[in-house]
């Protein structure tokens, strides 16, 4: 995948850079609650003030429909940013944007309002696209996990501006290609998660790609039922059980091997530590009991597996983890993952909300290769999808 990035940008000394970032970060009484996505954006908005480029920074928060609302105006994320790059950060609404714009000094960051404030956005307007373009010079996009859609500032603007990748999003293009676009075999994957129906595109995609699928969650239980195992009270989509026995044709014709669990942690309960809690044979699994982790022994088979993988791409958790102690899975696998990716033997890249939480959890979330914090981008890069905004930035 070949795309132009800041190294190729040239002399941007006092030019206006459109930079499209993802600003769309939780709040709670009027103060972000969680700043990552406002930390990914340092390294590309800092660089083009360096450069001595007027950055403009373009993002959505929430969905306004097209309709101004204080509610949804990004006002309020100026000081946060400011505060994340240790620069000043102003505020331009779209009322005298082009005079705000002009009034700029070289190296000047400044927050353009929300972009869906305009409804033409989302449906990629080509009057909506010219708006933002009579402001910039060039455009950067920044923002990965908003790259599934095709809208006015992620696609359109790549068309009519010189364009080129942010360095997060640099850095995400990268890790994901060495993760399934050209990776280094054996490759494993996993993929948890509540329900088969919300990934069934992924886990399809991926038996033809990688050598080992590890399916955990709640999902494993109707791969389970699939193959006649009686799971009792758990999570499982019987109606799908066809489609799982499809998705095991397809992996074995494609010498996919998939692994599911063969010892599993059962509660009549889902409690925490309830007092029904034991550890059992998949084929043990009583009618009033409810699978909620992978068990202990399947876990370590688990391990060794990757232990003979170089690459490796996570998406999901293998149990319930958020309550104990039926994190005990995704700690254990997520740590082994993260100490062969620091002894360099295994490349590890993992995205989707859940997936962090649960390697922050199991305190690893430093330790893969590549976390991304990106939720539907991610899954449709997995699928095998295209993504128009990166799409667009492909030279």
């Amino acid at each position: 995948m070949s795309f132009k990035t800041l190294d190729d940008i040239g002399d941007v000394t006092g030019k206006a850079v459109l930079v499209r970032e993802d600003l769309n970060v939780p709040m709670a009484d009027g103060l972000v609650t969680d700043d990552t996505r406002l930390r990914a954006t340092v390294a590309t908005l800092n660089e083009l003030s360096d450069k001595g480029a007027k950055v403009l920074v373009l993002a959505h928060f929430g969905r306004p429909k097209g309709e101004p609302s204080e509610e949804f105006s990004l006002r309020k994320l100026a000081a946060p940013l400011s505060q994340v790059l240790g620069r000043p950060v102003s505020f331009i609404d779209w009322e005298g944007d082009k005079e705000a714009v002009a009034a700029l000094k070289a190296g000047d960051i400044a927050i353009l309002e929300n972009t869906r404030f305009f409804g033409g956005e989302e449906k990629n307007d080509p009057a909506v696209i010219e708006r933002f373009a009579s402001l910039g010079d060039f455009y950067v996009n920044d923002a990965f996990s908003a790259a599934h859609r095709a809208h006015a500032s992620t696609e359109g603007l790549a068309h009519v501006l010189p364009a080129f990748a942010g360095r997060a999003m640099e850095a995400e293009l990268t890790a994901l290609e060495k993760a399934l676009g050209k990776p280094e075999h054996p490759v494993a994957a996993v993929v948890g998660g509540a329900k088969v129906s919300t990934k069934l595109d992924v886990l399809k995609h991926l038996v033809g790609k990688v050598d080992h699928l590890i399916i955990g969650g709640g999902m494993a239980n109707t791969f389970l039922a699939a193959r006649g195992v009686a799971v009792g009270k758990s999570l499982c989509e019987h109606d799908l059980t066809a489609t799982a026995d499809e998705i095991l044709d397809n992996a074995d014709k494609a010498g996919c091997t998939v692994h599911l669990p063969y010892d599993v942690v059962v509660s009549k309960e889902f409690a925490a530590n309830p007092a029904s809690l034991r550890t059992c044979n998949v084929h043990e699994v009583a009618a009033d009991e409810m699978i909620l982790d992978v068990g202990p022994t399947a876990v370590e088979a688990l391990a060794d597996v990757l232990k003979t993988c170089k690459t490796l791409v996570w998406n999901g958790p293998m149990g319930a983890f958020e309550t104990e102690p039926f994190d005990a899975a995704t700690v254990a696998l997520a740590r082994t993952a993260a100490a062969l990716t620091k002894e360099g033997s295994l490349v590890s890249v993992a995205g989707g909300g859940d997936t962090v939480a649960a390697l922050n959890h199991a305190g690893v979330g430093g330790d893969f290769s590549y976390v991304s914090t990106a939720g539907g981008a991610f899954l449709e890069w997995m699928e095998g999808k295209e993504l128009p905004g990166v799409a667009a930035l492909v030279a």
